[in-house]
Parts: C-alpha cells; sequence; structure tokens
C-alpha cells in the first residue's frame, strides 16, 4: 500500500507532517510537496519553466512548483507507478463553498482523482492555536474506509475538520457545498511613488449555510465529509440550452 501525502502549505507545512508522523500504519508513506506556500494555486500547472524537485530524506521530496506539479512528479517519474491513494493536507484554513475552485489542497486530490487514484483533501478549520489531532484521527479512519469501499469515478472527498476541543473523529456529517461571498473584495491603494495597487482579501458572508452544508456541520463542531464531482457539466441546463435558436 503506497499513499501519496501533498499539501499546498508547503512541505514544512505541520499538517503534513503531522499526517507523516501518524499514518504510517498504513502503508509507505511517500511525501511529495510544493517548496512553498501555494495557496490559492487551484489546479495550476508549471509549463513556462522546468520544475525542479529536492529529496529531503527517504520518500519525502519537494517541488519547486504547485500542488499539481507535485502530484504529477510523484505518481510520473518518483513513484514509477501510481499510489493507492492521495491524501492533500492538513490544510491550515478551512476549505468549503466557492473556496474549493480557489483551493490548492483540493486540486491535488482532483489531479490524483483526474490520474485514477481515489483522494482526499483534509482542512483545519478555526483560528488560534493548531490542534491537528482530531484531524489526524479522521484522516486514518476516512483512509481506511476508502481503501475498503473505494471511491466512484471522478469522485473525491473534502474534509473540513473544526479545530475545538469539542470535535471528535467519531463525530462527522456528510454535506454538501454551502455558499459564501466576499464584501469588499479588492483594496486599491498608492504606493509611494504614486503608483495604485490592489489587494485582494475582504470580509466573508455566509449566504447559505443550512444543516446540510460543510459549513452548517462546522458550525456544530462536526466533521464536514463533502464528496465532489470532477464533471462540473450543468447536465439540468442541457435540454434547454439545445433549445436556444442561435
Amino acid at each position: 500500500m503506497i499513499i501519496l501525502l501533498t499539501n499546498d502549505d508547503g512541505y514544512q507545512a505541520e499538517g503534513i507532517k503531522a499526517l507523516r508522523r501518524s499514518l504510517g500504519g498504513l502503508g509507505r508513506l511517500v511525501t511529495v510537496a510544493p517548496d512553498r506556500d501555494r495557496s490559492g494555486a487551484s489546479h495550476s500547472l508549471t509549463v513556462a519553466r522546468p520544475l525542479r524537485v529536492k529529496k529531503i530524506s527517504r520518500d519525502f521530496y519537494c517541488v519547486d512548483g504547485t500542488p499539481t506539479d507535485a502530484v504529477m512528479v510523484a505518481v510520473y517519474c518518483l513513484l514509477g507507478k501510481p499510489p493507492d491513494l492521495v491524501i492533500s493536507g492538513i490544510n491550515d484554513g478551512a476549505n468549503m463553498g466557492e473556496d474549493v475552485t480557489y483551493s490548492g489542497t483540493v486540486a491535488a486530490a482532483i489531479e490524483g482523482t483526474l490520474l485514477g487514484i481515489p483522494s482526499l483533501a483534509i482542512s483545519l478549520v478555526g483560528n488560534g492555536r493548531r490542534d491537528y489531532g482530531t484531524a489526524v484521527a479522521f484522516a486514518k479512519k476516512i483512509a481506511r474506509a476508502v481503501i475498503k469501499y473505494g471511491l466512484p469515478e471522478g469522485v473525491l472527498l473534502n474534509i473540513n475538520v473544526p479545530s475545538s476541543k469539542k470535535a471528535s473523529a467519531a463525530k462527522f456529517a456528510v454535506t454538501r457545498l454551502g455558499k459564501r461571498i466576499y464584501e469588499d473584495v479588492i483594496t486599491e491603494k498608492i504606493d509611494p511613488r504614486g503608483q495604485s495597487y490592489y489587494w485582494i482579501a475582504g470580509r466573508v458572508k455566509i449566504t447559505g449555510r443550512g444543516p446540510d452544508t460543510d459549513y452548517g456541520a462546522i458550525d456544530k463542531k462536526l466533521i464536514s465529509v463533502t464528496p465532489l464531482s470532477i464533471d462540473t457539466t450543468a447536465l439540468g441546463f442541457i435540454e434547454d440550452l439545445k433549445r436556444w435558436k442561435l
């Protein structure tokens, strides 16, 4: 059993170190992760320059590219064959709602899924002191289940774990994506030379946090497990679109 560990926070991040320390009993762990923080990289590939790989120690590598690059290099070059499972994380921060489209953590799991490998993305939700204990315990639990039951073709699991003393690896909910919007997304400033620059940030406003959503689960201090599909076709709109007169 070979399990590929990756992330978007970089190979030195505490989340991936916690996974590496704790999941050894499941099989051979191979870590291939970006050499620095690549948060927000989404499903991007590095195509304008060569990639460099550095071996940190046995079965532990960093890549000067994106999370997607790391998965591709691992599968096609370092391992020589697909691993049995890809686990991306544990991300320092939530990946819920529309944020899954920006997330490098989720993108690494998407790439694994595209390559036909059962894949998980795991994130830790909350501020303050980071405690990865519950997230690691649940990662081990869900990994065993995926190894046993498998996942449908084109489906990955996006998991968000509340960083709370009330959270438990035994308490989880199967959810759908919630919805949030950012207010005041871009701030414009003037630099000392009189030139404009822009900073992307903003206040988050949750507009869809029903009890069956990832946000709703986290509100209840439950682990959220959301199945995501690679096929984003709007199937319900196909017949309507065919009737358009262009």
